[in-house]
């Protein structure tokens, strides 16, 4: 039956495609009613979910008791096809042929069929008037039954399976989840155990510092009480030395975490080396030459040249301590373009690089320490002889300038640092001059005045005292509100000196802001002491402007002051 074969193809319910089937033989043997019910023989009931009836007739969805309509359920016990011709002839239903009659079913016709946990599926053909069944109309309900039970089987196989798929999934994912709460668990784990060992290493040699700023301002005060003034400066010498190399170490870690204030340039980095040549070979001593190899026509860097200058001067202290008895240090400059294959595989961003490499002789690193190298506070140097904040800061400086920095190194065959600088496209090179000394630089010219907004007294202060050798009128404000007030004032005033972080609501790149807005062409220079570096430009500053980092000498600060007057 081609019309059976389509709906086994394209149902997928089994209650809707017994109940199409059912429909397909009622009308093809032209009964009074066709369906489908599941029998339980130990109640001697049948569940009839859905039937078909021919018009006129009643529906026997529901529970039917087979006792109430004579002794066959026996037969259908033992697995056996029950067929009656007349309700009223047949001694099985005799008794309750009234019954049969009244639910259309005087004639009668049940295929039982194998069905699982010892309930039995029927299809059963009902007939209002008595019916003969002939040996075809058995044949084609008998076809008809198997063909179903095996598509519904079939159905029912496929719906377990996609509930089973649905289950492992749902595991699956249940699985997945927990494995990234367990992932995030470890990523917490490892940082505190990194943030335990930096706070560690920071509290020890801050600590040291902190003993040497203390304990030699005790002693000024006791010495000053003892009138023995002639040994003060020694201890002034003391405190200062401990405070600069505090000063460094908060600027290496700044750097480890890309969060110092770059003031990027266009940089010769060939000048800048050579510049440096000379330094470097006092640094690492006589027992190791220096060889400087600059590839033809290099790239400006785009890079902050001081910081670039402290990165070299880090890697040659490493390699001269990399090589206690003498060798060789190399430092090389080169173009070097990534493309975006090799960008991928090496973490890099693809596009146009100075690479600047130094290299020695020395001892070398094993893989295990090579792996830890850019770790803040790891060192394999004896205690007190190393921060271990080295590698870690110039990884920090080579990122945060949009570059990258790599190590390859072998035991005992020497190691070599390279730092990949972005390739600056357009401008000229940062001439960088030295800085005057404070007592023999030109002097504020008459009534000159600078704005000092910061919130801390002790700077305001010292900046205020600086001023004031220098010649300037020096106005204070603790935060921006205070600081708009004045220059909306008639004060004269020829720069502002502004803290990026100020209180308030207003940080010290709003307060600039507004103050050009007052007074079109203001001279500014920020003073900041961390990463608010996206605040004041990211070191693309608008003329007039410029940044310097805390903590600063005051003799950098007079300079900067000048040089933003006088441009």
């Amino acid at each position: 039956m081609l019309e059976l074969a389509d709906c086994i193809r394209d149902i997928e319910d089994p209650a809707n495609l017994a109940f199409a089937a059912a429909e397909i033989l009622g009308r093809r043997l032209g009964v009074s009613r066709a369906g489908f019910g599941i029998v339980d023989p130990l109640r001697e009931t049948i569940t009839i979910e859905r039937d078909w009836n021919a018009p006129g007739v009643q529906t026997l969805a529901g529970v039917l008791h087979f006792r109430d309509y004579g002794s066959y359920i026996e037969d259908l016990k033992r697995g056996d096809l029950v067929a009656f011709a007349d309700a009223r002839t047949d001694a099985r239903t005799a008794e309750g042929a009234m019954g049969l009659e009244r639910i259309s079913a005087r004639a009668v016709l049940n295929l039982p069929v194998a069905e699982q946990a010892g309930f039995m599926a029927l299809l059963f053909l009902n007939h209002a008037e008595a019916r003969a069944w002939t040996d075809d109309d058995v044949a084609l309900a008998q076809d008809v039954a198997d063909r179903v039970q095996v598509a519904v089987q079939r159905r029912r196989a496929e719906s377990d399976l996609r509930q089973l798929a649905a289950s492992l999934e749902q595991q699956v994912e249940e699985r997945t989840a927990a494995h990234a709460v367990t992932e995030e668990q470890l990523r917490q784990s490892q940082k505190m155990e990194a943030v335990g060992q930096l706070t560690g290493g920071l509290a020890h040699d801050f600590n040291n510092l902190l003993t040497g700023i203390i304990g030699a301002h005790d002693l000024i005060k006791r010495r000053l009480a003892q009138n023995r003034a002639d040994e003060i400066g020694r201890y002034v010498d003391i405190a200062t030395a401990s405070a600069t190399r505090a000063a460094a170490l908060t600027h290496r870690l700044l750097a480890f975490s890309r969060r110092q204030t770059l003031d990027p340039k266009p940089t010769d980095v060939d000048r800048l080396v050579s510049d440096m040549v000379d330094m470097i070979r006092r640094t690492v001593g006589p027992s190791i030459n220096i060889d400087v190899i600059n590839g033809p026509d290099l790239w400006l860097a785009l890079v902050d040249p001081p910081q670039l200058e402290n990165a070299l001067l880090n890697l040659c202290i490493n390699a001269r301590d990399a090589m206690p008895d003498g060798g060789r240090l190399t430092i090389e400059a080169d173009n070097c373009w990534i493309d975006s294959r090799n960008a991928i595989a090496r973490d890099f961003e693809a596009g146009a690089y100075l690479k600047l490499s130094v290299s020695d002789t020395g001892t070398g690193m094993p893989p295990d320490v090579m792996a830890r190298a850019f770790d803040p506070f790891f060192t394999t140097k004896p205690l007190g002889q190393g921060t271990g904040l080295g590698l870690s800061m110039i990884y920090g400086f080579a990122k945060q300038s949009g570059g990258q920095v790599r190590i390859h190194s072998q035991a005992g065959q020497g190691t070599t640092v390279a730092l990949y600088l972005p390739r600056h496209d357009g401008g000229s090179a940062d001439r960088r001059t030295p800085i005057e000394d404070t007592a023999a630089m030109p002097r504020a010219e008459q009534g000159e005045t600078v704005l000092v907004v910061d919130d801390e007294p002790a700077v305001r202060m010292l900046v205020g005292d600086v001023l004031s050798d220098l010649g300037y009128t020096a106005l204070e404000a603790d935060d921006g509100k205070s600081g708009l007030k004045i220059l909306q004032s008639r004060a004269r005033i020829d720069l502002l000196v502004t803290d990026v972080g100020l209180p308030g609501g207003m940080n010290g790149r709003q307060v600039a802001d507004a103050a050009r807005v007052l007074r079109p062409g203001l001279k500014v220079l920020f003073i900041t002491g961390y990463a608010e570096n996206a605040v004041v430009g990211n070191g693309h500053l608008d003329p007039g402007m410029a940044v310097l980092t805390k903590p600063f000498a005051m003799d950098d600060l007079a300079a900067k002051i000048r040089t933003l007057i006088e441009e």
